[in-house]
């Protein structure tokens, strides 16, 4: 794969005649793209509860961030807690993405959230989507999916409901405007 094909710190745009129960609308951040498939989270799909709910869970007493809404990050481990997050914060293990994007699953970052120690920039998901080796090219090939350059002020300083909108928008596409009917000229 070389490096103008990798979608990487890229923003998929549900097309929509995608209609899928989980992909239908959505907008997925790409943490991860290699030879070996693709790894994103789901970041526009509130789950009705919030950070608050998990702090409750995990008995983690809460100072900050608990109004956070959690996000349906894909199909993949539903159970498993994803946090991504703006700035070089550091003091968990976690994966950088770009120099102003990382990753972590470490349930020390919820802690330090909470008592206002961690990220202030966050998205919190549970669960992940995951493409094995060319099926993410293959559906993008199907018209099921926009891909757009990410940026991190559409990330974390969107609101979730006008994040799928706005990603277009980069395109000049308005979303509004696209037929759920997909055909080839």
């Amino acid at each position: 794969m070389d490096s103008s094909s990798n979608l990487k710190h890229h923003f998929l745009v549900a097309m929509p005649s995608l209609n899928d129960p989980w992909f239908g609308h959505s907008v997925c951040y790409i943490c991860d793209h290699n030879e070996n498939g693709s790894m994103g989270l789901v970041i526009n799909k509130p789950m009705g509860i919030h950070l608050g709910d998990i702090f409750s869970e995990l008995d983690i007493e809460a100072d900050n961030q608990a109004d956070c809404p959690i996000l349906q990050g894909g199909p993949v481990s539903p159970e498993q807690g994803f946090v991504l997050y703006q700035g070089a914060y550091d003091e968990v293990q976690n994966l950088a993405i770009t120099d102003g994007v990382r990753l972590s699953t470490s349930k020390d970052i919820l802690a330090n959230i909470a008592h206002g120690e961690g990220p202030e920039q966050i998205r919190v998901c549970l669960g992940y989507a995951g493409w094995e080796a060319g099926q993410l090219e293959e559906e993008i090939a199907g018209n099921s999916w926009l891909t757009v350059p990410a940026d991190e002020d559409l990330l974390f300083n969107t609101p979730i409901d006008q994040i799928a909108q706005q990603a277009a928008k980069k395109l000049g596409i308005d979303l509004n405007s696209i037929s759920p009917e997909t055909g080839h000229a």
